[in-house]
């Protein structure tokens, strides 16, 4: 972990490391001297390729004391010699990152140690082998299996915010646990519910069968995470001056699974139905917190629409991408009082769905997911699975890009759906959470003309813009790195091909859906291939400074989430296919 919590700060240019830092060659391969003050002499930081989305990774020994060659081998330690060069407003960013550390640690130990607890538990629940995962229910299962594997870029990812074990194995979806909500009752008049009270699923419980019949006709049920109960609680109820208004009630009602999110949960006896429900608690850093800001709500049922209208234009998309219905929602004015209802589309229960960020993680008798679902779907050959998944994407994205549209489709939020159809394999792409795109005015008017919404009709301002930097920073980000390099360099990392060969497949696929775009200066076509195909550098997400170490007045970042720094073009055509 430290040495991805290293190679993290290096590329994100940490106090430093990489603009003040100078390359040395040893003989051992090359070692970063970053000079320290002139009483601390210099730190000394080994070198081995990355290539991903830097030009170096951190190797052992770790970091070295120059002035006496003491090896600093632990989170503490590195930390806190790093933490001494910042300024002094950021160090309380770096002590808060070292408890990060050491929550992802213990949290990682205990994943070690239960592996075959939770690979028999799942294999209980939905059977031996992957192949009879099916369907939403089945979909859980992959994500046990993805919350217990690291995230391509964010080193502490699988840490749980002030959690001990015995919350993590009631909550977290990596052990796959079952628990029921609670509920509060609150005064109609201050709910806003999209739709209207008759929009709430069947499922939704009365105040009367809470145990609050005297309530019936004034107040309405909201589900409550019960990480949630407590404090922060009673918090956002005197925020909204709904104490001694709104009502805990005793009684835990509706059975619900964690998904991979973790403040999403699926509702056991309905898998269509997921209810995503804050939680006040952080995760990829300090800054992320997993509330549900109301306005939110808004932008992920108007991308919904506006993706809709794209696919209508856009014919042959129509059965290919699917989307999980995000219209319904309710809250009560505060981000710990609100609940999204997220309805996944009918037809799925004999399909694989499977989210991308399970595709690298382990199944039960230790083989890769991807070498699962490719023995069942393409004859063994998990190189052809990512080719069509490739192929498929980035249609789909440079599709969306035409339309200046840009989304924040991350690993987590895509899941491969995957049967057997009349012509063979048949692949899908189902998208949830689009409450975060960026979107080019300008082209989504040329695009749509009298269809295209209105920016009011979003709540976040930072959704829209008259140019193309903002759409492509999240292309490149999101549907190039995460859901594309990370798979090439992934994939070899485990031996299934050579690097160069990954590599330009990726760059081959995301060529052709450039090339239907077109090229000619000021095409959309265009503007992609000179950004990504043929840069020298590709923007890289900054996650831990946004996330945890710098607030936003330092790190000027106006969006934790979309904070950037640059990082090597890897889909330059550099490496020869046999590497």
């Amino acid at each position: 972990m430290l040495l991805r919590v290293l190679s993290a700060l290096l590329r994100e240019d940490v106090v430093g490391l990489r603009t003040r830092g100078t390359v040395l060659e040893r003989p051992d391969g090359p070692w970063l001297r970053l000079p320290a003050g002139p009483d601390a002499g210099a730190l000394l930081l080994p070198l081995g390729p990355d290539g991903y989305q830097s030009e170096y990774a951190a190797r052992l020994p770790l970091l070295v004391r120059e002035s006496d060659g003491a090896r600093l081998t632990s989170v503490d330690e590195v930390l806190a010699a790093l933490g001494a060069l910042a300024d002094p407003a950021d160090r309380a960013g770096f002590d808060a990152f070292a408890e990060e550390c050491r929550q992802t640690l213990a949290t990682m130990r205990l994943h070690a140690r239960t592996g075959e607890e939770v690979a028999a538990e799942l294999t209980k629940r939905h059977g031996p082998s992957v192949d009879s995962w099916l369907g939403l229910d089945g979909g859980l299962a992959y994500d046990t299996l993805a919350a217990r594997h690291d995230h391509p870029v964010y080193p502490t990812a699988r840490g749980r915010s002030g959690l001990d074990e015995a919350r993590i194995r009631a909550y977290a979806p990596e052990f796959r646990p079952h628990f029921a909500l609670r509920w509060l009752a609150v005064p109609r008049r201050a709910i806003t519910v999209a739709g209207g009270a008759a929009a709430l699923p069947g499922c939704w419980p009365t105040p009367a069968e809470l145990g609050l019949p005297q309530l019936g006709e004034s107040h309405l049920a909201l589900p409550v995470h019960p990480l949630t109960l407590g404090d922060p609680l009673q918090e956002a109820l005197a925020a909204t001056g709904l104490e001694g208004e709104a009502v805990l009630s005793e009684r835990a009602l509706l059975g619900v699974v964690p998904t991979l999110s973790m403040r999403t949960v699926a509702v056991g006896a309905d898998p269509r139905l997921h209810l995503k429900l804050p939680l006040a608690t952080s995760t990829l850093g300090l800054r992320n917190r997993r509330t549900i800001k109301p306005p939110t709500l808004v932008d992920g049922a108007a991308g919904q629409r506006l993706l809709a209208k794209v696919i209508a234009r856009e014919p042959r998309f129509a059965e290919s991408v699917l989307q999980a219905d995000e219209t319904g929602y309710a809250h009560a004015g505060h981000e710990l009082l609100a609940v999204l209802c997220r309805r996944y589309p009918a037809g799925l229960d004999g399909s694989a769905v499977v989210p991308m960020a399970a595709l690298l993680g382990r199944a039960p008798g230790g083989r890769l997911v991807i070498d699962e679902l490719a023995d069942r779907f393409y004859g063994g050959d998990p190189l052809a699975l990512l080719d069509a998944c490739l192929t498929l994407l980035f249609d789909w994205q440079t599709t969306l890009f035409g339309y200046g549209i840009g989304l924040e489709s991350h690993q987590q939020n895509i899941s491969l759906v995957l049967d057997e159809g009349a012509r063979g394999t048949r692949l899908r792409l189902l998208f949830k959470d689009n409450d975060g795109p960026r979107i080019n005015t300008v082209r989504l008017r040329d695009a749509l003309g009298a269809d295209a919404p209105d920016p009011g009709d979003f709540a976040d301002p930072r959704i829209f813009s008259e140019q193309d930097r903002p759409v492509l920073d999240l292309f490149a980000t999101i549907t190039v790195h995460l859901c594309a390099g990370s798979y090439a360099f992934g994939l070899a990392r485990h031996g299934r091909a050579p690097l160069g060969r990954l590599l330009a497949l990726v760059r081959d696929r995301l060529a052709e859906a450039v090339e239907r775009l077109g090229t000619a200066p000021g095409e959309p076509g265009a503007v992609l291939r000179s950004y990504v195909l043929d840069a020298g550098e590709l923007p890289v997400k900054a996650m831990v400074s946004a996330g945890t170490l710098l607030s936003k007045e330092r790190s000027g970042a106006a969006d934790i989430n979309k904070h950037y720094t640059t990082g090597p073009n890897y889909l330059l055509p550099t490496l020869p296919t046999g590497m």
